[in-house]
């Protein structure tokens, strides 16, 4: 690491940073409708189209964590770290097959969150708050981890000062990077990580396509850096006797490979941010679309995936594995070029930061406060609460960061994406049947969020005696594999047993506000909720 402040790439940085703060608030005047309603600023008045929705997706799911963690953990343990590239190309033909019908049924009743679908199908308000309680709460972490990435690359830039600096002053960047991020979400909504996300890609593009090329130039070739990253993973880790890793996962880690790439895959498009950016575009034609056209983001993630091999290679030493990257970065670039690169970090972590607020605040404002709290709220009075609730979780998001230490961080997020798992049988269950009953599905979801939290919790790693993964045995099988597809197949079996009970029993079932030709309505159909044109986009 240099020493001191690095000056240049601090200043591209800092260039790169106001730009997209000043399109932030630019976009509150981009495409935007007089009406105040949830629709124009949680969703962008659902007006995108094909472009704009693949950056916003693509801008909501390949964060500045993942730009982060995917290689910090090749990096750490090898080519175990590999199993986000297979889970994000499972993850695209299964989307195609719901994601369409989740936004026709959307568009015609206007429901803006999952759990507004969710009620709307199985008519109990319980099961709809027990899915926006679990997006919450497992986006609330997901936040605290985009703020992490900021922080790493503050920190290799050297802003901030020493471990000894006064905490104020040592998080000042971080409290002013939130500020101006909460500024302009409030003020413009999801427009404005929509805009961002166009820079946002575009700087990542740039730069993973120069370090596949110039780094291993710089480090002798790729024969060089795989044999280099053989030799580091043969070495034994102190801290468990074993191996550090390996370029090929052993027998041993083949379960928990496969389980880990499938529950992941399952569970990707049930976070509350991913849906919010699906339902914001104009017609099912631009899903469909954007389900072929996302993969292009897998093969940047394998690209970037590579990134921890060249980090071993290079001598990177870190003790925070997070800074692996940002680290090689500083290393082997020009410093004017650093800090592009962590100018793509940076934004990396606003846009999906934006996103993930505002989805979350969605979630509150008609599931928990127009549901229980306030049924007869305008559409002016949802959107109120939905701005102040977004701030509210961005300064939860950021008293985690600044609070506790970074590995728990990362372990709530584990744990979160346990828990969204389990919203799977009511939401892509709900969109091809009504066979499941809503005392079921609910039952089967509590099993399935009790069994993969104490699960979590019994798993201990070389630094955590609790949370310290993801992945346990699996019962009856004796294999070790990901917890939370565990909990999902538990869920399944619970929601299937209960529902030939209560049908049995001629339990109340709810009403389906629902009808067949909703699930495959577009946007010029008759009869579907048409919202005002806000603009002109080329497809």
């Amino acid at each position: 690491m240099k020493d001191g402040v690095n000056g240049v790439a601090l200043a591209v940085f800092i260039f790169f940073f106001l730009a997209v703060t000043v399109m932030g608030f630019l976009a509150a005047r981009w495409r935007k409708a007089e009406n105040d309603s949830l629709d124009e600023w949680g969703l962008g008045g659902r007006s995108f189209g094909t472009w704009v929705t693949w950056f916003l997706l693509g801008g909501d799911l390949y964060t500045a964590y993942t730009f982060v963690a995917v290689p910090a953990a090749i990096y750490a343990a090898g080519a175990a770290g590999f199993f986000a590239v297979p889970y994000t190309i499972l993850v695209y033909p299964l989307i195609f097959t719901f994601l369409p019908r989740l936004w026709s049924v959307s568009h015609k009743h206007g429901y803006v969150t999952t759990s507004d679908f969710v009620r709307g199908r199985f008519g109990s308000k319980g099961l709809s708050l027990a899915v926006a309680v679990t997006g919450i709460l497992a986006t609330m972490p997901y936040i605290a981890l985009q703020l992490v990435g900021i922080q790493a690359v503050l920190d290799v830039m050297g802003v901030g000062g020493g471990e000894n600096t006064h905490w104020f002053i040592k998080d000042l960047p971080l409290l002013i990077a939130f500020g101006v991020l909460a500024a302009y979400t409030y003020s413009s909504g999801l427009r404005a990580p929509a805009l961002i996300a166009f820079v946002k890609d575009t700087l990542i593009y740039i730069v993973i396509a120069v370090a596949i090329i110039y780094i291993p130039i710089k480090l002798g070739g790729f024969d060089e850096i795989f044999a280099k990253a053989g030799e580091a993973y043969a070495q034994t880790n102190p801290a468990t006797g074993k191996p550090r890793g390996a370029l090929v996962p052993g027998d041993a880690g083949q379960w928990t490979y496969a389980t880990l790439a499938l529950g992941s895959a399952l569970a990707l498009f049930m976070y509350p941010h991913s849906i919010t950016a699906t339902l914001s575009s104009r017609s099912r034609e631009v899903i469909r679309r954007n389900t072929t056209i996302l993969p292009l983001y897998s093969l940047m993630l394998g690209l970037l995936a590579l990134l921890g091999f060249m980090a071993i290679a290079a001598g990177i030493q870190v003790k925070n594995g997070q800074l692996a990257i940002p680290q090689l970065f500083e290393t082997m670039f020009p410093d004017w070029f650093a800090g592009v690169a962590f100018a793509a970090i940076g934004i990396g972590a606003l846009v999906p930061a934006a996103i993930m607020s505002i989805a979350a605040a969605n979630l509150f404002t008609r599931n928990i406060y127009k549901d229980f709290i306030k049924p007869d709220a305008t559409p002016a009075q949802e959107t109120k609460v939905s701005k102040l609730v977004s701030l509210l979780v961005k300064v939860g998001a950021l008293a985690f960061v600044l609070t506790m230490d970074k590995t728990v961080a990362i372990n709530f997020q584990l744990l979160g994406g346990i828990w969204i798992l389990q919203t799977f049988p009511a939401l892509v269950g709900g969109l091809f049947t009504r066979w499941f009953h809503r005392w079921a599905l609910l039952a089967g979801w509590a099993v399935g969020m009790i069994y993969g939290t104490v699960a979590a919790y019994g798993v201990a790693s070389p630094t955590q005696k609790h949370f310290g993964g993801s992945s346990a045995e699996i019962p009856g099988i004796g294999e070790i594999g990901y917890i939370g597809l565990t909990a999902f197949l538990l869920n399944v079996l619970v929601t299937v047993v209960l529902t030939f009970v209560l049908k049995a029993v001629k339990a109340p079932e709810g009403i389906d506000e629902t009808s067949p030709e909703d699930y495959t309505a577009d946007a010029g159909d008759a009869g579907v909720k048409t919202l005002p044109k806000v603009g002109a986009e080329t497809h």
